[in-house]
């Protein structure tokens, strides 16, 4: 076993016993966000942890996630929406919370084989998720802060919440709207619009392949979002080919940051360039919650970069997932104030590489179990046999 081995195989123990400690003793019996920091059970940060918890195959993290499914279906607003806090009905109002609960739902109900579990819940989400499209062409349009980015700006079709309604769809057998969903997300496609001079001037390249932020008939957000791109080719949103431009051109531009000393770190920023004041899309409340580098104007999330060292090898870059999940080490060690070996922070500052958020993030650990599982496998689970249907 070689050193940097070890630390992987480390890492991953320490990720489990993240897991397993955030798993008990939470508010209403149910998971916390982070040990310490965030003892509520948020429901996008928990849907997520799906994915880390069943490829561990641990009984007690399945029987978690049952539990977590079975109170957000019993808090389950009369329309269908799924609250933003599992143990809090009156909690509403996010873009994400649905269609994430589609997701771990499909993926539990093949993990235990139980193919109807809570199977009204999902008619109730699914008849949600049809009405969120003000065409009524399954495209799904959010209000601003409503998905995962609380401080960022996201309106209209916003490309993450659309990758994951299309994942939704493909998981629950609605594979005609997914692919008509699939044919609309080209107003996502930022090759198709005039370049937008205060995002395209800190971009060193002129050729963009990834899909915007977000778009809404004349508007768009020409920014790169890592998630939702990573969503993008996870899901085979993006043909294999456009896959690997995007993934050249990611690394790319991370380079020109790092020269620009605007990265710290060999991992990308959630979103970039940064969104700086005096732009037309700066807010006066993002100086103080939101500054270019930091949380959602292009922090670096542990959890992000596990989704993307996923997509890394959903993109067939298996060499350079091996390397970024190695960065990804790394990154998953510091604590901001626990006495741990590893600190599986929230997120860090990318200019500085100092970390800022709550340690022991369910997410960030869980999302490290998977992106190791990706390696290790030169799979995706889960992701594999969706981009086949």
């Amino acid at each position: 076993m070689t050193a940097r081995t070890a630390d992987i195989a480390a890492a991953k123990q320490a990720a489990l016993e993240v897991l397993r400690n955030n798993a008990r003793d939470g508010r209403a019996g149910l998971p916390r966000t982070a040990a310490w920091g965030y003892p509520e059970p948020y429901t996008r940060d928990l849907m997520i942890v799906a994915l880390g918890a069943l490829v561990t195959g641990e009984e007690e993290l399945s029987a978690s996630l049952r539990r977590t499914l079975e109170t957000l279906a019993a808090s389950q607003s009369e329309h269908g929406c799924i609250a933003s806090l599992c143990d809090v009905p009156d909690d509403l109002g996010a873009s994400d919370t649905t269609p994430l609960f589609l997701i771990a739902l499909a993926l539990y109900r093949k993990h235990a084989r139980k193919p109807r579990f809570l199977a009204g819940a999902e008619q109730k989400a699914q008849r949600w998720m049809r009405y969120q499209s003000p065409s009524d062409r399954v495209i799904v349009a959010q209000q601003p802060t409503s998905d995962w980015r609380d401080e960022q700006w996201v309106e209209g079709y916003g490309l993450f919440v659309n990758t994951l309604t299309y994942a939704a769809l493909k998981l629950h057998g609605q594979n005609a709207r997914a692919d008509q969903l699939k044919l609309m997300m080209s107003q996502l496609d930022v090759r198709k619009h005039k370049s937008q001079w205060h995002v395209h001037r800190r971009l060193s390249q002129p050729d963009k392949p990834y899909l915007a932020l977000w778009a809404y008939k004349v508007h768009a957000d020409e920014h790169f979002d890592l998630l939702g791109n990573s969503w993008a080719i996870l899901t085979g949103l993006t043909s294999p080919a456009r896959s690997k431009q995007i993934v050249r051109w990611l690394e790319k531009e991370c380079k020109v940051l790092q020269k620009k000393r605007l990265l710290a770190l060999d991992l990308p920023p959630c979103f970039f360039p940064y969104t700086q004041p005096g732009d037309p899309d700066w807010h006066p409340r993002y100086a103080r919650y939101n500054k270019p580098g930091d949380y959602h104007n292009g922090g670096i999330w542990p959890f992000v970069c596990g989704f993307y060292v996923a997509a890394l090898v959903a993109a067939g870059e298996q060499r350079l997932a091996e390397k970024k999940l190695l960065a990804l080490t790394d990154l998953v060690r510091p604590a901001r104030k626990a006495k741990v070996g590893f600190g599986f922070n929230e997120w860090i500052s990318a200019q500085d590489g100092v970390v800022r958020g709550q340690d022991w993030q369910s997410w960030s650990a869980a999302m490290y179990l998977y992106a190791a599982e990706c390696v290790a496998l030169g799979k995706t689970p889960f992701f594999d046999e969706l981009r086949s249907l």
